[in-house]
């Protein structure tokens, strides 16, 4: 995004690219992008704007390198100066704000680091903050009422486990037994990032904005959702669930529900089948918003915008023909809503008449936390006015705060970066260019593609070139910031990176071209890069190496049983076998539903002959297993199993185990993230035949 030829901008639409173009840094003996400034890095998270469009609260997202982990810190900035000052950045994590009616407060949650986290209230003309809760669990989907005299929450309500037979009675006294037996009876027993599941059920409470005892109002065997939203006489609250009698089994088929605060009363409100959720009321109560889709159990089915009254009739769907995933949608005011969605590798947000007219604010959100790979994402907010907060950016640094007024009168306003968190630093560094790059594939299909190369890099000169996959595979990468790629680069390699077939932004049908096929046609795409690159003058074609992380895994291990071309691989967290992985993931009934046809049982050939493993006899290529020890999506025995097969055949391989992490956290922390890189990179130079081992930017090299 940060490259002007790349742009999607159209006039009069606000987009991070219009940022002004940062100096050359100046020289200096460490200008590489290093593996220890990961550790400098800052993103903003979660833009809240005021309801008056005034003020905005962020989430700084920032490394703390004596814990190694990512610290969130509350930020304050005046939308008009960009003047901004520390709001609550003390010990702990400090995240979720929430603005009052009034935008007199700010409603947060705040952990110290040693307790559980809780509901905090900030007065912001005095500066007063007191802690409204006392909670067992971390409270979720704040939400004020509209009188601002209470606040709705989710929180877990702890439960007890099945209990099957007992220890033997007559215990010493002092003496040391094994703990009791644990017994699981859940079908989804362990949430990635989250590890096993305790017992107990997430439901909805209230409690006073000025403190006090809190109220529960949902109860039973079910997961109540957010977001929370009151009506307008702060009688209601509607949420989502799935509160059907087979939820566990049927996972994918929540409904909006009506919840009297009064009486505790729920009603459904929609009954579809599939996922009706993101369910918000209009500021007079009047109507709401909501995303669904009709389930039909293909892999890609994108979320569509709908409205109905409040009591659920005249149901109206306002995006049918729009053929992208929305993923966000709020009021602005009563006859408006901004909606985000990815289209063509972008995450843009948008103006949504109550008639479906649709028109564009915002393109170039991205980001702000988790840079390691160049992903689509982003956050926004909108004022009563049509005032927007958002994460902007390109690809030279993480998220910035920007804000534009447009979209109030259908139309656009110039969009103003508020921040530059990253700009003292970043101009020391020679960083390395992204560059889209035009790929064909072999049945005419125009694939988006891009091109890094190393800082200082002259045309005609060719490098060692990495290919790296995202995953998914229903995902998307832009030309974002990405550490691993500027890593890669500093290291003197290129890297060429594409959204094949089966990535979202670019359709239903496009998505839908690896349903019941996958790994299948996408490794097309991927080789046409790679040609692409080699032909654009910059991949060395006896130099080529691959790595890509879940489903980029997947793929890098079916590339290395289907060709020899690339000198070294490195498979992240991949599914080997379909068979295994669909019983031992963390959602159990997805892989069978959703990606096959059949049960693992009833068609285990369907399963084998899109596993990388059924290629294995085929692999001479170096192959590098890496995966996080306590991954629940892609368990790390689906790496294993690739590893020992390997080892068996005498192929060279070596497993890394990053400790402690989950798939979605395996470069969560600043020096494991930086660590896996360094790794990957050590494994590519043992086989790479080129002399050089890193590329030295020199004084003149630009950004």
């Amino acid at each position: 995004m940060a490259v002007p030829a790349l742009s999607l901008a159209v006039p009069g639409v606000a987009t991070a690219q219009d940022a002004p173009a940062a100096m050359a840094p100046s020289p200096g003996p460490d200008r590489a992008f290093l593996p220890a400034d990961l550790f400098h890095l800052q993103g903003v998270t979660d833009p809240q704007i005021s309801p008056d469009g005034s003020q905005i609260v962020y989430v700084r997202s920032s490394a703390d390198i004596m814990s190694d982990r990512d610290v969130p810190s509350l930020w304050l900035v005046d939308a008009a100066s960009g003047a901004q000052r520390p709001l609550v950045a003390g010990k702990g994590a400090h995240f979720s704000p929430q603005w009052s009616p009034d935008g007199k407060r700010i409603a947060y949650v705040s952990s110290d680091g040693e307790g559980s986290p809780q509901l905090h209230v900030l007065w912001l003309a005095s500066g007063a903050d007191v802690a409204v809760t006392g909670l067992p669990d971390s409270p979720g989907s704040i939400a004020w009422s509209p009188d601002g005299r209470t606040i709705a929450y989710t929180m877990r309500v702890p439960g007890k486990p099945m209990e099957l037979g007992s220890q033997p009675k007559g215990k010493p006294e002092g003496a040391k037994w094994a703990e009791p037996l644990e017994v699981i009876d859940q079908v989804t027993y362990r949430h990635d990032g989250g590890g096993y599941v305790k017992p107990g059920y997430r439901h909805i409470f209230v409690v006073s904005a000025d403190g006090g005892a809190p109220r529960q109002l949902t109860f039973g065997d079910f997961n109540d959702g957010g977001p929370l939203s009151w009506s307008a006489d702060g009688r209601t609250l509607v949420f989502s669930a799935n509160r059907h009698a087979d939820w566990q089994r049927d996972f994918n088929n929540s409904e909006v529900y009506a919840l009297d605060i009064a009486s505790g009363a729920i009603r459904a409100l929609t009954t579809r089948q599939g996922p009706d959720e993101g369910a918000v009321l209009s500021p007079d109560g009047k109507r709401i918003a909501y995303l669904g889709v009709d389930d039909h159990n293909v892999s890609y089915q994108p979320m569509q915008l709908y409205v109905m009254n409040a009591d659920g009739s005249g149901i109206k769907a306002l995006t049918p023909g729009l053929d992208r995933s929305i993923d966000t949608v709020s009021w602005a005011g009563n006859g408006a809503l901004y909606v985000s969605y990815d289209d063509h590798a972008q995450k843009l947000v948008a103006r949504v008449g109550l008639d479906g007219a649709m028109t564009t604010v915002v393109r170039g959100v991205v980001p702000g936390a988790h840079f390691d790979r160049p992903y689509t994402g982003g956050e926004f907010s909108v004022s009563a006015s049509g005032k927007v907060a958002y994460t902007g950016g390109g690809d030279q640094s993480p998220a910035d705060l920007w804000v534009t007024s447009g979209g109030k009168s259908h139309g656009a306003g110039q969009g103003r970066a508020l921040t530059a968190l990253n700009a003292t630093w970043m101009q020391g560094k020679a960083l390395a260019p992204v560059r889209k790059l035009a790929v064909t594939a072999p049945d005419g299909r125009a694939i988006d593609a891009w091109l890094v190369t190393p800082p200082g890099a002259k045309p005609g000169q060719r490098f060692p070139t990495i290919l790296e996959i995202h995953g998914g595979p229903n995902t998307a990468y832009s030309d974002g910031f990405s550490t691993d790629y500027q890593l890669y680069a500093a290291h003197g390699y290129a890297v060429v990176y594409c959204n094949p077939r089966g990535s979202t932004s670019y359709g239903a049908a496009f998505a839908n071209l690896i349903d019941r096929d996958y790994p299948g046609p996408d490794y097309q795409d991927l080789m046409a890069s790679v040609d692409a690159a080699i032909a654009e003058g910059v991949a060395d074609p006896d130099n080529l190496f691959v790595t890509g992380g879940s489903g980029g895994g997947v793929l890098t291990a079916w590339i290395v049983g289907k060709t020899d071309r690339f000198r070294a691989a490195a498979s992240q967290k991949p599914v080997i076998n379909w068979i295994s992985e669909a019983l031992t993931m963390d959602m159990t009934p997805f892989t069978s539903r959703y990606w096959f046809d059949k049960k693992p049982w009833e068609d285990p050939m369907a399963y084998w002959k899109r596993s990388p493993l059924s290629l294995v006899g085929n692999v001479k290529t170096p192959t590098l297993v890496v995966v996080g020890s306590e991954d629940y999506r892609t368990p790390d025995s689906e790496s294993e199993q690739y590893y020992a097969a390997l080892q068996i055949r005498g192929v060279p391989t070596a497993l890394v185990k990053v400790p402690g992490a989950s798939h979605g956290g395996i470069a969560a922390r600043p020096s494991q993230s930086a660590a896996k890189a360094s790794a990957i990179l050590a494994w590519f130079d043992k086989y790479r035949t080129d002399t050089a081992t890193s590329a030295t930017p020199t004084s003149g090299s630009s950004q």
